[in-house]
């Protein structure tokens, strides 16, 4: 039985096709099932059994016997909009006891960190242990997830294997329901079908032209593949980048999302909005020799690659993976 939080959502319910192509059948969804929207990116697949997240804790208590392997996808993952109360409760607290259950229970887990706790990226982009507790990120959900990073490394008692996963820019299916909070691409794709044409903030830094504001842009299919690596690792805890390692433009994704809707490419730069400047990130770049260097060898989509696949096989048709 492996254990899927977060199940209904983006990354989840992408973790959970991923299983079920590889065969496993016996997956264990915990979420807030009450979201119509959210529940379609499951629906089609092979699963066990739901449990509501308010009783996951207890159900863990009746079943831990059966439990292979954590997946620990669910969290609140919007930076704005909800006081620091809700980031703590669902996403530092909530993931406090899951933590303590696999110690109880000798469970291996693997958690979603991102890469949102780098902040600016004053120190870089790399995921050595030594620099989480110098880390300033930018806003409540980045905080949440840098905070139980800490407070991972600095327990007496461990999971025998966990691994917590600084994931970089995402994209890819199943991102419908998040709203603003959705990949640029999903909102290039939606504002070039409606207005033929896309808006990109303007820079205001002198290093970065227009549209040359750079992020590691990183497909979805290429993160189930690297936890469904680590559940048969099951060895080197500790924290990792999950990104390409390469940094791209908005203007490189934008142009690649016009071809492969096959529309003649037509942007407009607006002006960054003064109250997000000084908090607007110009560069992210995920170091990922820590990955590698456990012997994960699969190559990454390519931007053109991941955009390509991910417009024309799910957000043309409208599908779900």
């Amino acid at each position: 039985m492996i254990v899927v939080t977060g199940a209904a959502g983006f990354i989840g319910s992408c973790m959970l096709s991923k299983l079920n192509s590889e065969g496993f059948k016996d997956v264990v969804l915990v979420d807030d099932f009450s979201s119509e929207e959210k529940n379609r990116n499951f629906k089609g697949k092979t699963y066990s059994e739901k449990v509501n997240r308010d009783n996951f804790f207890t159900w863990i208590d009746e079943n831990h016997k059966f439990i292979q392997f954590v997946f620990h996808m669910g969290a609140r993952s919007a930076t704005t909009g909800f006081p620091k109360e809700v980031y703590d409760k669902l996403n530092l607290d909530y993931s406090k006891t899951l933590w303590n259950k696999c110690v109880q229970y000798g469970l291996p887990l693997v958690y979603a960190s991102s890469a949102a706790t780098y902040g600016l990226g004053e120190l870089g982009y790399n995921d050595e242990h030594a620099l989480v507790e110098k880390l300033h990120p930018l806003n409540l959900y980045g905080e949440s997830k840098n905070d139980f990073d800490k407070w991972a490394l600095n327990q007496e008692k461990q999971p025998y294997f966990w691994a917590g996963l600084k994931f970089f820019n995402v994209y890819g299916p199943n991102e419908y329901h998040k709203g603003r909070m959705a990949s640029v691409i999903l909102h290039a794709f939606n504002q070039i079908k409606t207005t033929g044409k896309m808006k990109l903030f303007k820079s205001h830094h002198l290093k970065f032209p227009d549209g040359g504001q750079t992020r590691d842009f990183v497909y979805v299919k290429d993160l189930v593949e690297v936890m469904y690596f680590l559940m048969h690792h099951r060895k080197d805890s500790g924290l990792y980048n999950v990104g390409t390692g390469l940094g791209r433009t908005f203007l490189d994704l934008t142009l690649n999302t016009f071809k492969a809707m096959g529309i003649n490419q037509n942007i407009e730069f607006i002006d960054t909005p003064v109250d997000i400047r000084d908090k607007y990130q110009y560069f992210t770049e995920a170091n990922m020799q820590k990955l590698r260097s456990i012997g994960y060898k699969k190559a990454f989509y390519t931007l053109e690659a991941g955009v390509h696949d991910y417009v024309t096989n799910y957000l043309l048709p409208n599908t779900y993976y």
